[in-house]
C-alpha cells in the first residue's frame, strides 16, 4: 500500500478478490490440500462454477490440482501453491491497510 495514500486500491490482488476466489483461497490456506467436493461445499459452489475459478487461479499460479484414483473412484485433490500463499498474505495485508486507514 502507497505510504502517500492510506486508500490505494489499485494493489489489490483481482484474481484473488472475486468472491468465490476468495473464499477458496481462505479456506486452501487453513487446509491445503482440499478434495474437490469438500472445497465445492464449503464454498457453496457448483462443480463447474467451482472448475472455473480454479482455473483462473491455476493460472495465476496460486493452486495446483492432482488428479488421482482413490480405489477406482476418481479424486481431486486442490493445493495451495508457496505463490498462492504469499499473494494470500500480500491480499490480506492489503485489506488490512485499507481497514485501518478507514478507523
Amino acid at each position: 500500500m502507497s505510504n502517500e495514500n492510506p486508500f490505494d486500491h489499485t494493489q489489490i490482488d483481482d484474481v484473488i478478490h472475486g468472491r468465490l476466489r476468495l473464499g477458496v483461497m481462505a479456506y486452501l490456506s487453513s487446509v491445503s490440500p482440499a478434495i474437490f467436493g469438500e472445497l465445492r461445499d464449503k464454498v457453496g459452489a457448483t462443480d463447474g462454477n467451482l472448475s472455473t475459478h480454479l482455473k483462473k487461479l491455476e493460472e495465476a499460479s496460486y493452486v495446483r490440482q492432482e488428479k488421482r484414483f482413490v480405489g477406482k473412484k476418481p479424486q481431486t485433490r486442490i493445493f495451495l501453491t508457496e505463490e498462492g500463499r504469499k499473494a494470500w498474505l500480500d491480499w490480506i495485508d492489503r485489506m488490512r491497510g485499507l481497514m485501518d486507514a478507514a478507523e
